[in-house]
């Protein structure tokens, strides 16, 4: 995002706080990570469909320049929501799943889905196997995917970095 808007000083994200074991890793990191490159890092919260509303309201007030969403299954019920609001609202937000982007939101980066259900198969089947789960090492995602909605971009009035465009594993037009 920081590419893509490069006079943006502050960002939020918008994170679940009943869902702490996601929220509170991810909120430090993205704090040291705004301090390295000098902006700040808002904290919006919201756990259903009123508070996501609430959100975008107080993401306004608080002059934040663009959004970054948990990795939150609230969110992924709330998709279409929050993809509208980001469109309303005129925020470049990006997203931690492909189907994000493919619902209109202007950009996602997080770990292939499409590759996890593969280790969660291939683990299943260790088992299946009789290997004993608590002896299977524990695996992270080695796949991750970053795709650009064109449409959304366009919707936003952002003109795309061809830098971005060339590192994205899929630009949806």
């Amino acid at each position: 995002m920081h590419e893509l808007l490069p006079s943006a000083e502050r960002f939020a994200v918008l994170a679940n706080p009943n869902n702490r074991a996601i929220a509170e890793p991810l909120i430090k990191d993205l704090r040291a990570a705004a301090s390295v490159i000098g902006r700040q890092i808002e904290v919006l919260y919201a756990g259903d469909n009123r508070e996501i509303d609430l959100a975008y309201g107080s993401l306004v007030q608080k002059s934040a320049n663009a959004l970054l969403i948990s990795p939150d299954p609230v969110f992924v019920d709330h998709r279409a929501q929050l993809a509208a609001l980001g469109h309303r609202y005129s925020v470049p937000t990006i997203y931690p799943f492909r189907e994000d982007a493919e619902a209109g939101g202007l950009m996602s980066y997080g770990a292939s889905n499409t590759d996890l259900f593969r280790q969660v198969a291939l683990y299943a089947a260790r088992v299946l196997k009789g290997e004993k789960p608590v002896e299977m090492p524990v695996l992270r995602a080695a796949k991750f995917e970053f795709i650009i909605n064109l449409k959304a971009a366009r919707a936003l009035g952002l003109a795309m970095p061809p830098t971005l465009l060339a590192r994205a594993d899929e630009v949806i037009e």
